[in-house]
């Protein structure tokens, strides 16, 4: 019997004890890829300044290595769930992680602007396919009641990798080379690379359906439209009305492929999987919760170093300790959500952690630090929590043929809710700085920026009510419409999580 290799429709195949073992390396592997590809990330904005000037040219135009990056992302994301189905999984995974690698290595050599923007354009292409495919994996490899676990543990890197990136980023530009900056990438992806040819079958997809190129096109349009004049607004980089053009131009695109999209039997993404309660749910209010998430790694740094005059160091040591509640909450996910089930966690938290984000604008320079850890560690906990839940629950309802459908459509709307909340977050502070007349942001600023950012957690609340009581009952381990645990599915569970 293949290790991973799991019947979706039933219970999961008898395991021997080493081969359980065996199998939950699978998470590890998927959590090493989306390890490297956040923390890159985030690890070069803390490193714009020193990067312009190494190469000759501003921080401003050196934003377009940031938005070339983000452009890759949003074009080939929806082509990922196709070319997993056709090549495998494995082998798919396994080549984005070897492209990653190999342009972060040439984003070190870059020379000129460039050559870092080609680089971090082929940078946008691994990481298109790393993200949605790492989860297209684990929807293949777990049985749906095993599947929280599974994500628990694919979820810490997703929090882990913008909260240590400034950190890092800002000593590597201190103390040595920022080419460092992306050459830590190639030692993570080659143990990345071994790990996944190591423990992940080539799953094949239950068929091969044909590649829609005209709604690849079009959704390429559309979300590229969308995402530059996302990260571009209130900026001032681009022409005056060139955004206006970008939002214009991703709207047709975008209209035009639902046309499209409605007409053929396997299009680019399938918009035919928001009937489904438990996916348009876990998108639709993840979307909500992401851009209020998105807009903190962006927002403690400014407010340590700008509002409290910390160091880069300083700042990014700080925000790191809201890596400790994300590990924290792997021990205990899978316990919350059989408690409790999806639905009344999912609404509850999101008030909880929306109050939680909030408080970071309380913060100011005389808050001890013990303090700041404290509430940035249970913040850290509750946002995982939630990130945990809205992954698993994508999965809940689909069948093995809407699995890298569904998958390539979560990872959009992931990668387009982050980006908008950085917008957010960014126009949000510069109106509250004006209206406070300080000429820079203030502690006043920024207390207002969090407390309208933590309002989009509170605002998934409308989306999250309308599910089910007994939604995602199988991937919680509850028996449906009950409120008691089913016995052998618990087993199952604690049987993957104390081995990792």
């Amino acid at each position: 019997m293949s290790l991973s290799r799991i019947d979706h429709r039933s219970e999961p195949v008898e395991e021997s004890g080493g081969q359980a073992r065996f199998r939950v390396m699978i998470p590890l592997a998927v959590a090493i890829a989306l390890f490297m590809e956040n923390l890159d990330s985030t690890v070069i904005a803390t490193s714009v300044p020193v990067i312009a000037r190494s190469l000759g040219t501003t921080s401003v135009n050196l934003s377009m290595a940031v938005s070339v990056y983000l452009l890759s992302l949003a074009i080939f994301i929806p082509v990922s769930g196709w070319m997993a189905d056709r090549f495998g999984a494995r082998t798919v995974f396994a080549s984005a992680i070897g492209i990653f690698t190999v342009s972060s290595a040439l984003c070190g050599v870059a020379g000129s602007l460039e050559t870092l923007v080609a680089a971090r354009a082929l940078q946008g292409v691994g990481g298109a396919m790393m993200m949605p495919v790492g989860r297209l994996i684990l929807g293949r490899s777990f049985a749906k009641r095993d599947l929280v676990t599974a994500m628990s543990y694919v979820t810490i890197p997703a929090l882990i990798g913008p909260m240590i990136g400034p950190l890092i980023g800002g000593a590597i530009s201190t103390y040595t080379s920022w080419r460092w900056i992306f050459y830590i990438n190639v030692p993570i992806g080659l143990i990345g690379i071994l790990f996944t040819l190591r423990v992940i079958d080539n799953i094949p997809a239950p068929e091969t359906r044909p590649l829609d190129f005209k709604g690849f096109v079009l959704c390429g349009i559309g979300l590229a439209g969308l995402v530059l004049g996302i990260e571009n607004v209130g900026r001032g980089v681009l022409p005056e009305g060139t955004e206006t053009a970008l939002f214009t131009v991703s709207a047709a695109a975008l209209f035009l492929y639902w046309q499209h999209a409605r007409r053929i039997a396997a299009p680019a993404l399938d918009l035919t999987l928001f009937r489904i309660p438990t996916f348009r749910a876990s998108v639709l209010g993840g979307a909500l919760c992401r851009v209020g998430f998105g807009a903190s790694p962006f927002l403690l740094p400014l407010l340590f170093q700008l509002a409290f005059g910390r160091t880069p160091i300083e700042s990014g040591a700080i925000t790191f300790t809201g890596a400790i509640g994300a590990i924290l909450m792997k021990i205990s996910a899978t316990t919350v959500v059989r408690q409790f089930g999806f639905r009344r966690l999912l609404v509850g938290n999101a008030v909880i952690v929306g109050l939680a984000g909030m408080s970071l604008g309380l913060f100011s320079s005389a808050t001890p630090v013990w303090v700041m850890i404290a509430v940035l560690t249970l913040t850290g906990f509750l946002r995982t929590l939630q990130f945990t839940c809205m992954s698993a629950l994508t999965y809940a309802d689909l069948d093995p043929r809407q699995l890298s459908g569904g998958t390539s459509i979560a990872s959009v709307a992931q990668q387009l809710s982050m980006s908008i909340g950085v917008a957010v977050g960014a126009t949000m502070l510069h109106f509250a700085t004006v209206a406070t007349g300080t000429g820079q942001p203030s502690q006043t600023a920024f207390a207002a920026t969090f407390f309208l950012v933590g309002l989009f957690p509170m605002a998934s609340i409308m989306v999250f009510a309308r599910l089910a009581p007994n939604a995602g009952a199988e991937m919680a381990g509850r028996l449906e419409g009950s409120s008691r645990v089913t016995a052998e599915p618990t087993a199952s569970l604690e049987a993957a999580g104390e081995h990792v």
